[in-house]
């Protein structure tokens, strides 16, 4: 094995692959063809001497050694950005927390989070970005992630299935409600029938995510007039007056005025879990203290 004869570049381009799950979705983010991205990959699988990943028809898959490579890549990535971020007086590494979040985590309980933190914890820099959980999964996984809070629905299947499992918590356990506009005739009473549902203009997510907005189980095919992922963008929309949507509990205090939030009556209960993840071993006490952060937040929110 000549392992050493890897090149940083191939070291960053081999964890983009492994944290975004597709050569194509890499070398967008690193504004790379997909040739390039693909000469990199095979570059570095002659150093290490094996293969490090599986191409599939759904993107590629790590192989036992791939893991280790990820994990690794990542440290030496890291402590060179470490490096750069002092010798430019940025905070040292040693201080500094990678957190990633889904997307209406970031509207609600992460800002409340860091709040806390500046607070009680100065000395700790928090690096976030938001993410879909599959992406944040995979990024915990390539160690380019300390922590991730991610989003789970019923039935509550473990989030991946690589080993060793992920160290998970459950930060809260809410249920799903119905934004609709203040004049809508839905928006008379502060529930709504499951049955009342049908027929109704929907504004949901784009691509994958198109149910994100719609609520889960209608026996009918949804008339959706408008993909939108960002939960903000879809609250004023419904505020506008242009459709309706479901919406997590925790932002119900960022809903902007003109949308009125309803309980659904009938049908199975539409739960959603917020989990906070990580890889096991030892938990660094900055992570820590995020950790704690995070976890007050959830409970204040949840007595507000």
């Amino acid at each position: 094995m000549t392992f050493g004869a890897a090149s940083l570049t191939s070291l960053r381009v081999f964890r983009e692959v492994a944290e975004r799950g597709t050569l194509t979705a890499a070398a967008t983010a690193l504004g790379y063809t997909q040739s390039a991205v693909s000469r990199q990959i095979a570059a570095l699988e002659r150093a290490a001497g094996t293969p490090l990943m599986v191409r599939r028809h759904d993107g590629v898959r790590l192989t036992p050694a791939g893991r280790i490579v990820a994990r690794r890549a990542a440290a030496v990535i890291d402590q060179i950005d470490a490096t750069a971020r002092e010798l430019a007086g940025l905070p040292d590494e040693r201080a500094t927390v990678r957190l990633g979040w889904f997307a209406s985590a970031g509207a609600s309980l992460v800002p409340l989070a860091l709040a806390r933190l500046r607070r009680t914890h100065p000395g700790v820099t928090v690096l976030g970005r938001e993410g879909s959980t599959p992406a944040l999964v995979r990024a915990l996984r390539a160690g380019t992630l300390d922590l991730a809070l991610v989003a789970s629905a019923p039935p509550y299947r473990p989030l991946d299935a690589e080993s060793p499992a992920l160290r998970v918590q459950v930060l809260t356990e809410r249920g799903l409600r119905v934004a609709v506009p203040a004049d809508h005739r839905l928006a008379r009473a502060d529930t709504v029938d499951v049955a009342d549902l049908h027929g109704q203009s929907w504004i949901a997510g784009p691509g994958d995510d198109r149910t994100m907005g719609v609520w889960p189980g209608l026996d009918e095919r949804p008339n959706i007039v408008h993909t939108v992922h960002d939960w903000l963008a879809k609250l004023h929309l419904v505020a506008s007056g242009c459709g309706i949507t479901t919406i997590p509990v925790g932002l119900i205090a960022v809903a902007p005025p003109g949308v009125r939030v309803l309980t659904v009556r009938g049908g199975p209960a539409e739960q959603r879990r917020m989990l906070l993840a990580r890889l096991p071993g030892p938990l660094p006490d900055p992570v820590a203290r995020v950790t704690e952060a995070l976890r007050d937040a959830a409970l204040e929110q949840g007595t507000n």
